[in-house]
Formats: C-alpha cells, structure tokens, sequence
C-alpha cells in the first residue's frame, strides 16, 4: 500500500480523497493555487504546496509542476479526483514515465473512451449497443446532412473530444442543421481545441442511466449498480438518484452485465462508469465511458456500503478486488443534490463571494461532502459547486421527505445558491412521481 499520495485537485472531492486516505492510514499531499491558500483541503492534508497562480492552466492544470510537487514530498502515487487532469491522457503517461502511480486507469484507456467516436467504435466491435448515428466523423456541411438524412431527424450533432454538455446540439429539421453544425463544431474547437464531429440519432425522452464500474489489476470486473441522473439542466447533472426509479431486477442484470462487458473489452482497470440513454420503451444505448470518479459516486456508495476512494487506491495498489458480483447488494435509495454558489433567477449565474453564515444539515442518513466553511471566500476562478447534500432513505418516498428535510436545513448566507430551486425540484409532483427523463428541467421550470 502507498504511503503517501499527492491529491491533483481542489474542493470537496479533494477533500474527500484526503479523508479517505487518512482512514487508511495514508499521508497526503494537497496542491493549491494562489487564490486557494485558505482552502480545506490545504489545511487537512498533511503538506501542501503552491503550484501556481489561480488561473487553472498554470496550477491544477500544469502538469509539470504538479509532477515536481510529487518527487519534491516523495509521494509514490496521484489522485486525481474529477476534471482538471482526471481525463488527461498525456498526464496519465507522464505519470507513468515518471514511476509515479496513476490512481485511475492507464493512458490508452483514457485516450480511447475520451475520444466519443473512437469509444462509439469500440463498443460496436464489443457487441455493446449504441445509438444509430454517423459510420464516422462528420467531415462538412454536405456530409452533415447526407447523414441526417439517412439516420432521420431529430439528430445530436456531438463533439468527438466533448464533455459537460459543450459541442453539442440537437437539431430537428433540415434547415436548421448547418447553422447548428458549425456552432457545436467552432464551440468544441474553442472548449477542446479539437472540433471533430459525429451525429447520433436523438432519442426522445430518454433517462440518463449509469453504472458504476470497479475492476482490479487481476482481470475482476464488477457492477455497483445504476445511478439514474435525468435531473439535468443543459446537459448538466443536477439531482442524481441511486438505484433508478424506472428499474427493474431484470433490467438491472441486463444493463449492468453489458456494462462490464464494456469494461472487460477494453482491459479496463480501477473505477468507471459507463453511460447509457434509457428510451421510453426499455432499450438502451451506450452513451460514453467516464474514466474517472464522479461528482455523484456517493450516492452508490450509500446504497451499496462500498468507498469507492478506497477501493480506487486499494486497486491502483495490486490488491484484488474483495467482493464479487453476488456481493453487492442494494439496500434503500439515495438521492444527491448538488449545491451551487449561483443565482437560478439570473440564469444561474455563479456568485463567487465569502460564506458569512453556514448551517450544514445533519441526523440520520444525511451526508455533506464540501470544502466550505463560515468565512471561506469562493473563488471567481472554477465551477460555482460549493458541495453535495446526501440522503439515504429506505426507500425513495422516505429519500425525497429526507432531502426536503435537509434542505430546509442547509443554511448559507452571503453567497446566492441554489437550495430554493432544488427544494423546489424534490416538491414537484411529477419528480415525485418519478415520471422525468433528461428535459425535466426544461419543460417544468420553463422561466429560468
């Protein structure tokens, strides 16, 4: 087991990787940019060191210093959490190069599945379904729409290198596919530095369905079951819930068994999700594969008793994998709001400033993992997310009155956030219902 790791990240995931280790028995090294000297995380780990000003590429995304910053404290291994780095492939082989360990899987996984159409490729050879869409990349205007023709409208014109809901648009007549075509193409080219396209049948209505994936260094691949993230705003996750609503056993064995089937056509190594579009009818269609941990990874480990933190490091360390598929087992239903330093009136837009008042909820079956505390000054600089709020409830109906519950709660003052709108979210009859899918937001909150 390693003895020290150094976290490549900020915020509350960094956090919770230096909680995680802590309970090992890990020592830890936090990195952090000028504007973050203050931050959590630099006060909870055992060092930490500056690598640079606040802007992401010269900190959290400069490679050479945070490599520096590794052989300087003498950590053996690398976290690196979600976004920054968590997807780069080129840090993964530097850390390679470097004989330091990568906590995550190896450079040519990450390559491929970051790349959608080179993933989309992959998984047809595999036999796992996708969605109909475009043989290739599409190369112009022309070809565009030859192939929006021949997959039939409404199409998805996707961002091959894509991520966050950037390089995208669904189009649904001939006339409009140009104009969208060179938007997502110049955006991805401007969020990427790389504007390769491919178009997807759009499906209508769909849920956006994901199974958590843990495989060891040993050839051992396993499912933790399915997290239903339909709650979206602009291809953004906002509520996630575990185990989904529209599930059932069979579906679950279905899913989950073509998910590692995924996994294992690929030599697929440490934690990743693969994500599905659940149509209305009950088929599905890979979507993309995560490589990482994600945002939403503690509601699966509420319903399954599994710290995926752990068992990444655990992974990245030799060790095989403790459990079989027959081993996890689901018990009560867990929901996640994220909490925003944003204004949904303004059309959320963030609102960096300092906490004067901090009230986090608490009792039975209520989680917060955050980097906040009273008098912590929220950076302009990166993503407006001040934490996650968590409830486990024996069954949904029991999860939703504890998420109202804790949300009433949570109290933060001097920043706006979006605790009213998500109070507002789990009151929706419809929500309550269980009867979403991924333009929820859209269709019952048409004024912001």
């Amino acid at each position: 087991m390693f003895k020290k790791i150094l976290i490549a990240n900020r915020g509350e995931i960094a956090v919770r990787i230096i909680r995680a280790c802590n309970e090992m028995g890990i020592q830890t090294v936090a990195v952090y940019s000028e504007v973050d000297k203050d931050a959590l995380h630099t006060q909870m780990a055992d060092e930490a060191i500056c690598i640079g000003p606040a802007k992401s590429k010269n900190s959290y995304l400069n490679m050479q210093n945070i490599l520096s910053a590794t052989v300087l404290t003498g950590a053996e291994a690398i976290h690196p959490g979600y976004g920054f780095l968590s997807e780069n492939s080129k840090f993964a082989q530097m850390c390679e190069e470097c004989d330091i360990k990568y906590i995550g899987p190896d450079s040519n996984n990450i390559d491929n599945m970051g790349n959608k159409l080179k993933a989309r490729e992959m998984m047809i050879n595999a036999g796992v379904p996708v969605v109909p869409g475009s043989d290739g990349e599409i190369v112009d205007e022309t070809n565009a729409l030859q192939e929006a023709e021949k997959i039939g409208y409404p199409v998805m014109i996707k961002a091959s290198a894509g991520g966050g809901g950037r390089g995208i648009r669904v189009v649904s007549k001939e006339e409009d596919l140009v104009s969208a075509y060179n938007t997502a193409k110049t955006e991805a080219e401007t969020a990427f530095g790389d504007g390769t396209m491919y178009m997807e049948k759009f499906i209508e209505e769909p849920r956006h369905i994901e199974f958590q994936i843990l495989a060891d260094e040993h050839g051992n691949v396993i499912h933790l079951g399915e997290r239903d993230c339909s709650i979206q705003r602009r291809n953004q996750k906002v509520i996630e819930e575990a185990p989904g609503v529209v599930m059932t056993d069979e579906l679950r064995k279905q899913m989950g068994e073509v998910a590692v089937k995924a996994a294992r056509s690929i030599n697929y190594k440490n934690a990743g999700t693969i994500e599905f579009l659940l149509d209305k009818y009950g088929k599905y269609y890979f979507m993309e594969m995560n490589t990482r941990i994600q945002v939403e990874h503690p509601i699966t480990e509420m319903i399954t008793g599994v710290d995926l933190v752990k068992a990444q490091i655990r992974i990245a360390s030799g060790q095989v994998l403790p459990y079989k598929q027959e081993d996890i087992k689901i018990q009560g239903h867990a929901i996640e709001c994220r909490i925003n330093a944003e204004n949904p009136n303004k059309n959320f837009m963030p609102c960096p400033g300092e906490i004067k008042t901090l009230h986090i909820p608490g009792g039975y079956g209520v989680r917060v993992d955050s980097a906040a505390y009273q008098g912590y000054k929220i950076p302009p600089t990166y993503d407006s997310m001040i934490g996650k709020l968590i409830v486990l409830g024996r069954d949904r109906d029991e999860a939703i009155c504890k998420m109202r519950r804790a949300l009433g709660e949570f109290i933060i003052e001097g920043v706006d956030t979006n605790i009213d709108f998500q109070f507002k979210i789990v009151n929706n009859k419809n929500y309550i219902k269980g009867d979403f899918d991924t333009s929820f937001i859209s269709k019952e909150f048409q004024n912001l």
